[in-house]
């Protein structure tokens, strides 16, 4: 079976890799390929995800580049038909909900070809978000939905997808962390920033309901100052958060002064380096819906500056607190958090490392039915 692998923007190097590397198991069954639509396209990020992913190189680098969603998509679109037309693979996976998995998942579809979504069923229920619109559109197209937990099969039985068509197999990025969070654990990024093991906070800033309103992108800013005096932050900056602070006249904010004294604002790090400060944070804040369930595993408070969550299970059984993005909502929060009301939760089904066998297994059965369906007599 040829199968193409489609990544597009870094996280899904990090549902991709574990996937890629159980396919391989099997050289006499499956002939897997792997496509870079260039959605994300800083080559020394990319360059170091795949290296610390152990993720071999694109067999093929589509290199669409930024635009708008519409323009994008339409890129990766006509791009991705030639890779189809020439390739004829019988499968496509894409996961996560970027642009590139739904480009490639309908792409897929309309040429024939069967789809299959890893992190399937996921939903906000904010059709404001273009990942939402990633997320249902290619949860319809695809013959396989793979799904993390039981509200993601839910939400897809409640829209009327086949049960068939549904499994539940884990969550794919527990299975990069637990593969590297040795490995991540071991750095000294922490000490060299002169930081202790739980006295720090993490941060990540990039969604545009966060970043593209000056008043909003304030009121975190001042929130995450405010909390800096009580515990040292450390701010990997987005470059759509930090181009945001340029233009609202914002980057003073976190550049000097003595009110960010306790604020370290960094470069994009690599997966590694951010693994090693997740582990050893007091808290995380986040608007990341990848950050919401690496925290529930590590037992890590996180706290998400949105009013919604696609993954609802890091509320009820992890560690995730939703607070919104308004200031005096996300000091409750930490607050709460510094005061030791959040406990450390507990681990979800299936997340235990193992969902790319799972999802391998799936795709072999398949296989072998097809196989007896094509040598049975008419």
């Amino acid at each position: 079976m040829k199968i193409i692998n489609v990544v597009g923007a870094r996280p899904n190097l990090i549902k991709m890799a574990p996937l890629v590397a159980e396919l391989a198991n099997y050289p006499n069954e499956f002939e897997p390929l792997l496509v870079h639509t260039g959605q994300h396209y800083d080559d020394r990020m990319n360059q170091l995800f795949f290296e610390q992913l152990g993720l071999p190189y694109p067999d093929i680098n589509l290199e669409v580049g930024s635009g708008g969603h519409g323009v994008q998509t339409g890129r990766i679109m006509g791009a991705f038909e030639e890779i189809c037309l020439s390739q004829k693979p019988a499968l496509v996976i894409v996961v996560g909900d970027v642009n590139s998995t739904l480009a490639c998942a309908l792409t897929a579809k309309k040429l024939g070809v069967k789809v299959a979504h890893v992190e399937a069923g996921l939903r906000s229920r904010d059709m404001s978000m273009p990942e939402e619109i990633n997320r249902v559109c290619t949860d319809i197209l695809c013959d396989f939905l793979f799904t993390t937990d039981r509200f993601a099969s839910n939400n897809l039985r409640q829209e009327g997808i086949a049960p068939e068509r549904i499994h539940f197999v884990g969550n794919i990025m527990i299975d990069t962390l637990t593969k590297h969070r040795a490995a991540a654990e071991k750095l000294r990024l922490m000490q060299s920033l002169g930081l202790e093991k739980g006295h720090f906070a993490l941060v990540t800033l990039h969604r545009p309901s966060n970043v593209d309103n000056p008043e909003v992108l304030r009121g975190i800013l001042d929130a995450i100052l405010e909390i800096s005096n009580e515990l040292p932050i450390v701010f990997p900056i987005h470059p759509r958060t930090r181009k945001k602070l340029e233009q609202f006249g914002f980057a003073h904010l976190l550049s000097s002064g003595p009110r960010v004294e306790g604020c370290w604002v960094t470069e994009p790090l690599g997966y590694l380096e951010f693994l090693h400060l997740n582990v050893n944070a007091r808290m995380v804040l986040t608007d990341s819906g990848g950050l919401q369930e690496e925290t529930t595993v590590l037992g890590v408070p996180c706290i998400t500056l949105r009013h919604n969550t696609e993954r609802p299970i890091t509320c009820s059984e992890g560690t995730n607190l939703l607070a919104g993005n308004k200031k005096e909502c996300i000091l409750i929060a930490a607050h709460r958090v510094l005061g030791g009301v959040l406990g450390k939760g507990h681990q979800p089904e299936g997340w235990d490392g193992r969902a790319a066998e799972r999802i391998v297994q799936v795709l072999r059965r398949a296989a072998d039915l097809e196989d007896k369906a094509r040598q049975a007599p008419p």
